[in-house]
């Protein structure tokens, strides 16, 4: 360094320099309003949904023939973490769950794997399967959803406008996909009266045949008439269930109306697959979705302008509402975290003003919007959005990065009051101190690093921490060596007064102090040790924790039915929780969802897949103060009137999502031990008086009516067991057999039986199936009718059957704290299963070991990387092993910061203990620099150490003041309070300790006496 001096260099191209401070601040203002705007980073949700039908199969069936070859097939894919899965009697729904490090094309190339492994095994599944359906676009994003409701007009009307507004929607410039919610598909029925077919002996499945024929669309050539080509089109298709309604059918020589044996009746689905309701009213939704890389912001507007103008042209009686508004959500939050941001900006300044004085101060206030420019310029190349971690990640770096500047600045005030001209003392700390910051800088960059190399959920979710950090780092101590000697040159005085070499009152104290740990050296040391032993005691006092819940008003009601339930019974309960939210002065507004969860609105959001048993509302209250009262008033709401229901009531997430926060897993080989295995283990953790109900996903057998055929009386009477399935099906499911071509639409013709036959069991006891020669004969007569009891539903986890015992918090204590205390339970509990039996954690507590393995993999990676930069620096084990043994004592400041103010140590607090390292090693390093200095330049070593040290007293404490007073307005934040208070606590203590600690243990090391006669 000292061969070229960068200062020195800035000095002799001043015009230069200057034109590059201005162009750095013009391209940061051009870049800021440029940059997206998001409320969280993005990060990929690793899960792919696989889908297979096989109607008609019993669960064994499906389990044993579609379940478990595709699961099996699907453990080949190396990305593969697990598969989970649920089957349905006739239905397969496999999740699979890739490594929480696949990112990126890795990713995609998964995602192909299970398409090419599943379609490779397809002609070994059984015949009448149905699929594979895949879904790899779990993670998209509907961040605009709007409801619209109908008074006068009918639910067909209201969705031929809801494709209207859709088309308009598709035309603002960057729209992505969209998604009706709750449009009830129409359907023509027919009805047949099964009595009357037998009586009239006409066979159904003639009937359906009949109007199939008459329905089908097929070619009828084309006539080449000279030079022209004349199409031949054949008429008779259905256009209406008036068409229906006026047929003539000839079956076995007879003529009759359909309408004779059929009541023709135009409607919706029955029973509908899902519903959508918004404040209680029946609603059909409209979805919406940005395209990648838009800007929310200018999105939003341009949406809400588009919606304003086709809604000007629907009818009264449509009522259009906003249900989720994510713009003016981000809108809302980057406001919030800017704020904050410009409060950390006006703390740091008055630190510098307050400290240094008016000029001194002018000179570090500037290098801050010098140095925000700069990377605001480099976020917008990156392509890094301002959302919640990259404007926290300023915050952090605001109170580190004018550390280079006020080094800078002191140094220049030191050397013109000794003497120096401005220039001489402008160049000074380029040869002093540059290379010392560099490393110092370089070091806390490094700490950062388990955060940039984190390829987890959770690190993906955090990674633009390290990127913005990094860069505004590197590019202070750029704004300090080239653009900080200008400014100083031209701010500073030409000659500045020496002070008196009496040393203030605080000077006093602190070179007293010093010299006391410095004699009682040992002393010294033993209590620094003592007080490090005691802050690991401490800290096993700290709760831990994943990601906290959001600051957002929503909040969630889950509500789970028995698994045999209907979409009609969810239906009515959700109906009895939504009356119960009319007129609740802390309620916004709320939708809801019948048979299905909400679409993604927020990328973190635990999405619910279809079940006809489920059902969940989406509560937006007044404020955060609001969603808690309305939370305690729903909890007990559920616990008095709900029984039986299990009703979860949280607010949305932080993070990867992860649903209720304890969960435990029990696997094994036999479903009926596992059932019996996980009911003890719910009787095992309901002994814990801080968690709720306890719940499984699965463990509730129903009902089944078995109809077992004689083959040998139905191969008399000429009938099979598909001719009897398919009788069945028509009767009481019903089927579709052909379409009406109605406009946009595909509308079902279905033929049932009447609804009082084919909701009634005697049904099935009197049915007439009817055979070939015209005769009918009762279904009791070729088979045998009664009860069974079966699982609904299996859910597996890695092929084995796998049931998740499932509770929620009560009061504040944090998931890791509630499974540590159970710990010795589980583990006597697992030591009694059966062999081949396990007991698994799940939840909070697994997903923040997912998100912690990889930081405690790469922490060696971080620790190679600050060593080998500080060998670089120092050239001697001994004074890195002296640098380096501060490091730790930083915990000491961290259970003071979070132990009472009863703050849990979260993935990001761990985050901001990690980069601490860096940050004490920065000032350790410096000070250790300077001390070899004094030494060079002839000073007894003792009076080097004292020299130094309280040389560095004024930059470090200044450089602690403005990195823990600058991180203030976001130690209020929910998402990053934990991290500030760790990061305050850690700093301010680990100053005390490099400035005492430090040189007591320097003077140790190498034996210093003290002169005699000092």
């Amino acid at each position: 360094m000292s061969s070229f001096n960068l200062s020195d260099w800035a000095l002799r191209h001043r015009s230069f320099i200057w034109y590059l401070m201005i162009a750095s601040v013009i391209a940061g203002a051009l870049s800021y309003p440029r940059l997206g705007r998001e409320e969280d980073p993005s990060f990929d949700i690793k899960t792919m949904v696989v889908q297979v039908q096989w109607p008609g199969a019993t669960l064994d069936e499906t389990i044993n023939q579609v379940t478990d070859r595709i699961e099996k097939e699907l453990q080949q894919i190396g990305a593969l973490d697990y598969t989970r899965s649920y089957t349905k009697p006739g239905s397969a729904t496999i999740m699979v769950n890739f490594k929480d490090t696949t990112n990126g094309r890795a990713l995609t190339d998964a995602f192909y794997q299970v398409r090419k492994h599943v379609n490779d095994i397809w002609y070994t599944l059984p015949s009448g399967v149905q699929g594979p359906f895949f879904n790899d676009e779990f993670g998209d994003v509907y961040g605009n959803i709007y409801a619209f409701t109908a008074d006068g007009i009918s639910f067909r009307q209201l969705r031929d406008y809801v494709e209207t507004v859709r088309d308009r929607a598709l035309s603002v410039p960057s729209a992505g996909k969209t998604q009706i919610l709750g449009a009830l598909d129409e359907v023509i029925y027919l009805d047949f009266d099964t009595a009357r077919l037998s009586s009239l002996g006409v066979d159904r499945q003639s009937v359906i045949a009949s109007l199939q024929a008459q329905n089908t669309v097929s070619a009828a050539g084309v006539i080449q008439a000279g030079q022209d080509r004349v199409s031949v089109r054949v008429g008779g298709g259905f256009k209406s269930e008036e068409d229906l309604r006026a047929i003539n059918l000839r079956v076995n020589d007879r003529f009759f109306r359909l309408s004779d044996v059929a009541t023709i009746t135009r409607g919706y689905e029955d029973p509908p697959s899902s519903l959508f309701r918004f404040d209680g009213k029946p609603a059909i939704g409209l979805a919406i979705a940005m395209a990648p890389n838009g800007n929310l912001l200018q999105f939003g507007e341009d949406l809400k302008n588009a919606m304003t103008e086709v809604t000007a042209t629907l009818p009264i009686g449509v009522g259009v509402h906003l249900v989720s508004n994510q713009p003016a959500v981000v809108e809302e939050a980057i406001s919030g975290f800017t704020r904050a941001l410009m409060e950390a900006v006006i703390i740091v300044m008055a630190v510098s003003f307050v400290s240094l004085g008016l000029r001194a101060g002018l000179v570090v206030a500037i290098s801050i919007p010098l140095v925000l420019a700069i990377v605001f310029l480099v976020m917008e190349y990156t392509g890094i959005s301002l959302q919640r971690i990259s404007l926290g990640a300023l915050i952090i770096a605001l109170g580190l990065l004018v550390d280079d500047a006020m080094i800078t600045v002191e140094m220049m005030i030191s050397r013109l009051e000794h003497g120096d001209t401005l220039a001489k003392a402008a160049t000074y700390a380029f040869t002093s101190t540059a290379f010392p910051m560099l490393t110092g800088t370089l070091v806390t960059v490094a700490g950062f690093i388990p955060i940039g190399l984190n390829s987890s959920s959770a690190g993906q979710y955090t990674f633009t921490l390290f990127v913005v950090i990094a860069v505004a780092l590197l590019v202070s101590w750029i704004v300090a060596v080239l653009f900080a000697p200008l400014l100083g040159v031209t701010i500073l005085p030409r000659t500045m007064k020496k002070h008196e070499e009496k040393p203030s009152f605080l000077g006093r104290i602190f070179r007293s102090t010093l010299l006391a740990c410095m004699r009682w050296r040992w002393l010294t040391i033993a209590f620094c040790l003592a007080l490090l032993g005691a802050s690991v005691v401490g800290m096993g006092h700290v709760q831990q924790q994943f990601f906290p819940s959001s600051d957002r008003p929503e909040l969630l009601v889950d509500m789970t039915l028995p698994q045999n339930s209907t979409v009609a019974e969810t239906k009515a309960q959700m109906d009895r929780l939504e009356k119960t939210l009319e007129g609740d002065g802390d309620v916004e507004r709320w939708s809801s969802y019948v048979g299905q969860g909400a679409v993604r609105f927020y990328l973190p959001l635990d999405q619910q897949l279809a079940n006809p048993f489920f059902g969940q509302a989406v509560v937006v209250t007044k404020d955060i103060e609001a969603r808690e009262r309305v939370k305690a008033r729903l909890e007990a709401l559920a616990r008095d009137q709900f029984l039986g229901i299990d009703i979860l009531v949280h607010p949305l997430e932080l993070g990867p999502p992860v649903g209720r926060p304890v969960q435990y897993r029990v696997s094994g080989t036999d479903i009926q031990q596992v059932r019996e295995q996980a009911v003890k283990l719910a009787g095992v953790i309901a002994s814990d008086p801080n968690l709720g109900t306890i719940t499984y996903d699965w463990n509730e057998p129903g009902r089944v009516l078995r109809v077992e055929v004689d083959q040998n009386k139905a191969r008399l009477l000429g009938v099979t067991s598909q001719d009897i399935a398919s009788i069945l099906n028509g009767t009481l499911a019903g089927s579709a057999f052909t379409q009406v071509r109605d406009n946009i639409y595909l509308v079902n013709v279905v033929g049932r039986a009447t609804a009082d036959q084919r909701n009634s069991v005697e049904t099935l006891e009197n049915l007439q199936i009817s055979l070939s020669g015209g005769t009918v004969v009762p279904l009791r007569a070729v088979a045998n009718i009664g009860y069974e009891m079966e699982q609904p539903i299996v859910w597996r986890r890695s092929r084995l059957p796998t049931i998740t015992v499932r509770a929620a918090l009560v009061g504040d204590i944090q998931p890791a704290t509630v499974v540590q205390r159970l710990q010795p339970k589980i583990d006597t509990f697992a030591g009694q299963l059966p062999d081949h039996y396990k007991v698994e954690i799940g939840g909070a507590v697994e997903e923040a070991g997912k998100g912690q393995s990889p930081i405690i993999q790469i922490v060696p990676i971080m620790l190679l990387v600050m060593v080998t930069v500080l060998m670089i620096q120092l050239q001697s084990f001994q004074k890195l092993f002296l640098v380096v043994s501060v490091a730790p004592l930083g915990l000491i400041g961290v259970v003071l910061g979070l132990l009472p103010f009863h703050q849990p140590l979260g993935f990001v607090a761990i985050l901001g203990v990690l980069a601490l390292i860096g940050i004490i090693i920065r000032n350790s390093v410096i000070l250790v620099k300077q001390i070899e200095d004094h030494e060079k330049e002839g000073q007894d070593r003792w009076d080097a150490v004292v020299t130094a040290t309280v040389h560095r007293m004024r930059p470090i404490l200044l450089t602690a003041a403005a990195a823990s007073l600058g991180m203030i307005p976001i130690a209020r934040e929910v998402f990053w309070g934990p991290m500030a208070y760790a990061m305050i606590g850690g700093i301010l203590v680990a100053t005390l300790l490099t400035l005492l600690f430090l040189p007591a243990l320097y003077v140790a090391w190498y034996r210093i006496k003290e002169p005699k006669g000092a």
